[in-house]
């Protein structure tokens, strides 16, 4: 049974459009009725990032929690990770997160993770649709659920960020751009606890300006303050703050592969790195794959989305994992992606290395890559209708680079992505595929990025 509202990462909309408060109210009521079908703690902590919708569909999500008999606690304005942080160190049966990530203002989404702090499974997003169909009346007088805000939660949460860094950050200067979003207070912050000297930008939301004037989505700004300012490294969140991607001292864009290969090929050096192995997706870059290769490390590959790369870290026992993105998972800080994790991490690689940041830099050489993104009339059957052109493509670029070629889930595109260890190699094959599609589908080219020095999706 396909599902009707739950997304790829929760439910998203354009707010008080398609993403209503009375959407919302629904699926507060829905999960609700979960949590007590299934036995849980009838608490919930929710937490939103800095939209102006945020406010809205938190109190008409946390009504419809507390209409079925489930109490909330809210945490106010606070980073995607410290929600399931609270979430599965408190005495709660949910976590409800009112965000819609790196996507501009007008956006918003609702996502839930457990009383473990990870992303409920798809099995229980179809339970909880089915279960907004209910009809049975919600309780009165006492059995009503009870609201309160309470940031106090956060306190553990900051503790765990301090623990990170043990050597802490003193003598180091660091740009932070917040993205105008929910790290805007606790990221700054957890800097300066640890005694690092901070240059802060994106740190004056108004509602409508998350993600919109820089952030880990527009990278070029934390490049350009980083080495404007003389710092030893910049970071820039998105809107959640559940990635981040850095900038070296030279203004170079350290993406999530980088970021990944820094800190893995400094903990196997250690001899910390056990299992010697990472979790990446299809789209880490060929020459990040190589490195590891060379330093006896595995990269086992999943498709894109971060619930992947959750379960491969779970199944191969990895010490870290994520996306080009930034998105990056430390199990032994947290089920999920985690920016402010990731951003101290990485800097307790610097401190540990007594290195700059550029100094790591050249250590490998990322092959040419490119997205290119196809607009359909319909992605049904595109593949046997692009058959010979992707048959061809794959053996030329055999033991040379990789193709990767998949619709989108949201929109009807489809994303040709294609890897070489040469440019000209690279081009002619994805220029090809892509021929191939406006011709056989009737396809637009809708955008076309040089991924080999920036994010991927």
């Amino acid at each position: 049974m396909s599902r009707k509202h739950f997304g790829t990462d929760g439910v998203r909309g354009v707010a008080n459009k398609k993403l209503t408060p009375e959407l919302a109210m629904d699926l507060g009521q829905a999960a609700g009725r979960w949590l007590i079908e299934t036995d849980q703690v009838k608490r919930a902590v929710i937490g939103l990032d800095t939209r102006r919708s945020g406010p809205m569909l938190g109190a008409a999500l946390a009504a419809g929690l507390c209409s079925v008999g489930i109490d909330v606690v809210s945490l106010e304005v606070a980073p995607t990770p410290a929600i399931a942080f609270v979430a599965r160190t408190g005495e709660f049966g949910l976590g409800a997160i009112v965000s819609a990530s790196h996507n501009p203002a007008p956006d918003n989404g609702i996502k839930f993770v457990g009383h473990d702090g990870r992303k409920l499974a798809d099995e229980v997003e179809l339970r909880i649709e089915q279960l907004m169909n209910s009809t049975e009346p919600g309780p009165t007088g006492a059995g009503v659920g009870v609201f309160t805000t309470d940031r106090s939660g956060l306190a553990g949460y900051m503790a765990l960020l301090e623990s990170v860094v043990p050597e802490r950050l003193a003598g180091m200067k660091v740009a932070v751009d917040a993205a105008h979003g929910a790290a805007y207070e606790l990221g700054p912050e957890i800097l300066r606890r640890l005694g690092a000297e901070v240059t802060l930008v994106g740190a004056d939301p108004d509602g409508m300006n998350i993600n919109a004037e820089g952030g880990a989505t527009k990278p070029d700004v934390i490049q350009a303050l980083t080495k404007t300012v003389g710092a030893d490294i910049g970071v820039a969140f998105d809107g959640d703050a559940d990635r981040a991607v850095f900038s070296d001292e030279l203004g170079r864009l350290i993406n999530g592969d980088r970021t990944i290969g820094i800190w893995a090929a400094h903990y196997q050096q250690a001899g910390e790195l056990v299992p010697p192995t990472v979790v990446g997706t299809v789209m880490s870059n060929g020459g990040f794959a190589a490195y590891m290769d060379a330093r006896g490390i595995k990269l086992e590959r999943t498709p894109v989305g971060d619930k992947y790369v959750a379960q491969k870290i779970d199944e191969t026992g990895a010490l870290v994992g994520g996306e080009q993105s930034g998105h990056i998972i430390f199990p032994r800080r947290g089920p999920t992606g985690d920016g402010l994790v990731t951003m101290l991490e990485l800097l307790r690689v610097l401190k540990r290395e007594g290195r700059k940041a550029s100094s790591f830099y050249d250590e490998y050489e990322p092959w040419p890559q490119v997205m290119i993104n196809v607009g359909v009339d319909s992605t049904d059957g595109w593949k046997g209708k692009v058959a010979p052109e992707l048959e061809q493509g794959e053996a030329e670029i055999e033991g040379h680079g990789r193709i990767v070629v998949r619709p989108s889930g949201t929109q009807p595109v489809i994303r040709v992505m294609v890897e070489a260890d040469a440019y000209d190699l690279r081009d002619r094959v994805a220029n090809r595929i892509v021929e191939a599609m406006e011709r056989e589908l009737g396809g637009t080219v809708h955008g076309r990025v040089d991924l080999t020095y920036a994010l991927g999706d």
